[in-house]
């Protein structure tokens, strides 16, 4: 099978390369997807897991990409609740080798059915970056109706359906971002947006949650932000600076397939909206993933066609 794969931990990004590997074989609970869209999480390749197993043992080449949405053509061992021939898709392990190729063996817990009139491409961009939003809002952050949240980088692929997933929980929303971004994160629905290069944001009032992606002196300056029993959350790096009164937590997103199919269908009925920026094939992936031009939406890479 065609795959694109990383071998030099040093060269990161700018190491990618299309070849050709085995394909996969389903191990126990397992299945093989033959892969029609997938998603490439920006950061990942500075990550252990792309080039170590659990055991600490180097497993390059390895397949990036752990965003998939495509067709299950082989059950493992013990699977149940998928079939051959359903649509799914969902979070592949962070250890194993990703989607950016044309099969991939993913657990089946880790995968939901998919309706049939999701495209894979929405599919594909909506897994790490719903379930990121859900849980750093919900499961840790613990937000309810009537609370605000400030979400940093609101116009991102995480932080967009963040904002508008806080919006539908009935929460105040403001959203943070780079001037461009003001009309996209209103537009998502937040009630006010902070210009963090030019608007004083220290001084829009304390928040119950702030939901942080960008890490560095946007993270610590947050802390004052926080209101006594609030809760700052990140995914960019442990804080080192916490609120007064409150919580301050980092957390890694996890799979779950409940959350992805309800996911699905806010996405199908219109509650749900994914930014996609760049639709391209399996052949442009390298070029399009290592370069430097800034894409609004997510970059999603088409490896078959329906």
């Amino acid at each position: 099978m065609r795959a694109i794969t990383v071998r030099d931990r040093e060269a990161g990004i700018t190491g990618l390369s299309l070849e050709d590997l085995a394909p996969p074989h389903a191990a126990e609970n397992d299945v093989v997807l033959r892969v029609h869209a997938a998603g490439f999480t920006r950061g990942e390749l500075d990550w252990p897991a792309p080039w170590t197993d659990r055991a600490g043992r180097d497993r390059t080449p390895s397949v990036p990409g752990h965003e998939v949405s495509g067709v299950v053509k082989e059950l493992g061992y013990g699977t149940t609740g998928l079939t051959i021939g359903q649509r799914v898709f969902g979070l592949t392990d962070w250890t194993r080798d990703g989607a950016l190729a044309e099969y991939v063996a993913v657990e089946a817990r880790n995968l939901a059915p998919l309706p049939a009139d999701i495209d894979h491409t929405l599919a594909a961009a909506l897994p790490v970056s719903g379930l990121t939003a859900w849980q750093a809002l919900f499961d840790h952050a613990r937000l309810t109706a009537g609370q605000t949240v400030l979400i940093h980088g609101a116009a991102g692929g995480v932080g967009s359906i963040a904002v508008q997933l806080a919006r539908a929980a009935g929460a105040r929303v403001i959203g943070t971002g780079r001037s461009t971004d003001r009309d996209t994160v209103l537009d998502l629905g937040a009630h006010a947006f902070l210009d963090l290069e030019a608007d004083r944001w220290e001084e829009t009032g304390q928040v119950d949650v702030v939901f942080d992606v960008i890490g560095g002196e946007i993270l610590d300056r947050s802390a004052a932000l926080v209101r006594a029993g609030g809760t700052l959350v990140t995914i960019a790096q442990p804080p080192t600076a916490r609120p007064e009164d409150g919580r301050a937590l980092f957390f890694v997103v996890e799979p779950d397939r409940d959350r992805l199919g309800d996911l699905a269908e806010r996405l199908r009925d219109g509650r749900l909206r994914v930014r996609i920026g760049a639709v391209r094939p399996l052949a442009e992936a390298v070029d399009t993933l290592t370069t430097k031009e800034r894409v609004p939406g997510r970059t999603i890479i088409r490896v078959a066609e329906d």
